[in-house]
């Protein structure tokens, strides 16, 4: 009895763990940048891309810290993608999610375009 309590107690403190973390940069998400000017035609457009931070367990934690995962995943997509830019940055916001934020902590988003410059 003693060694199920034990175990069902680390699962449950793993699996906590594992959703309050943020988004950490990868080695390719470091060398994506953004940008407010539209990018030249050197540049192609590779795709849109949408960038999310889970605040469930951690709650909203402060503009700054869920945007910045949210940032971050969107920079890892976008080296994904093979993508080096990030344009037109935008945080997308529905009214059904802005009403529901007042009682539950919803995920972080921002979305932009991808280009692929030389």
């Amino acid at each position: 009895m003693r060694n199920k309590f034990l175990f069902c107690l680390c699962a449950g403190t793993l699996l906590l763990a594992g959703c309050s973390t943020t988004n950490e940069l990868t080695a390719g998400g470091q060398s994506v940048k953004f940008t407010d000017k539209q990018p030249g035609n050197e540049c192609h457009v590779v795709g849109t891309v949408v960038g999310t931070q889970s605040n469930w367990i951690t709650g909203q934690g402060g503009e700054g810290s869920s945007m910045r995962g949210a940032a971050n995943d969107l920079r890892n997509k976008a080296a994904a993608m093979g993508g080096n830019v990030i344009y037109n940055v935008t945080s997308p916001v529905s009214v059904k999610e802005t009403y529901l934020a007042s009682f539950v902590p919803l995920d972080s988003k921002i979305q932009g375009q991808v280009f692929k410059c030389p």
